[in-house]
């Protein structure tokens, strides 16, 4: 695929290597040209120098044949603008721009623009470091309404069938971390010690869904 990005800072040429190596074309855009010596010395890709919400600039990256358009500039309305350029004016159906204020990032949603929140999941990510009790979230969706969280849970869950789990706790099993793998659950799959857990639940969900997984079950759940 060919997939152009917006902003050349540390995240977008990180992006863009990780996306050469795996095969696909890549071109970045960025007002300042300083910005491309942070690209490796074989980087095959197109460097653009301009704002990504030029339509003289989208074009010379590629952006009518692009599959993905990326806008992780310093600057939340660059981003979201451009993004909107990208989708709107060129079609390109696969958008994603960061922001920094998440508090926008509903409306950003709104006008279809997925988001990432740049603050919140920085946040997320520190706080499931420092706090290896409870639940801490991966993921949310823009709105906060959904989410992804590793949840830690009583030495007694260990060998029930992860379909009991989620009848006990009233919650979805999205996956479990097995040996550093991911595991789709079955509904003969049964907690191993060592598993970590994560479910999908509403985001007012989680204090509930943490406290029934905190003590031992009530029942027998073999």
């Amino acid at each position: 695929m060919h997939i152009v990005i917006m902003g050349c800072g540390r995240v977008g040429s990180t992006l863009a290597h990780i996306l050469e190596d795996s095969g696909h074309s890549v071109a970045i855009i960025d007002r300042d040209p300083q910005a491309f010596r942070r690209l490796r010395a074989g980087f095959r890709g197109r460097r653009v120098t301009g704002v990504g919400f030029d339509r003289d600039v989208l074009e010379e990256a590629g952006i009518e044949s692009a599959a993905a358009y990326v806008a992780v500039s310093s600057g939340d309305n660059s981003n979201i603008i451009s993004a909107r350029v990208a989708r709107e004016t060129f079609g390109v159906d696969n958008v994603v721009a960061r922001i920094y204020d998440s508090r926008r990032a509903e409306v950003y949603q709104r006008l279809g623009i997925p988001t990432v929140a740049t603050v919140r999941w920085t946040a997320d990510q520190i706080l499931r470091r420092v706090l290896p009790e409870g639940a801490e979230p991966l993921w949310r969706d823009p709105t906060g309404t959904v989410t992804l969280a590793e949840v830690a849970y009583h030495q007694g869950w260990i060998g029930t069938r992860t379909k009991k789990v989620q009848e006990l706790a009233a919650t979805r099993v999205a996956f479990v971390n097995r040996m550093g793998e991911a595991l789709l659950p079955k509904d003969d799959t049964v907690l191993q010690e060592g598993d970590i857990l994560h479910v999908i639940a509403a985001d007012t969900d989680m204090d509930r869904i943490n406290k029934v997984l905190s003590s031992a079950p009530e029942e027998e759940s073999h």
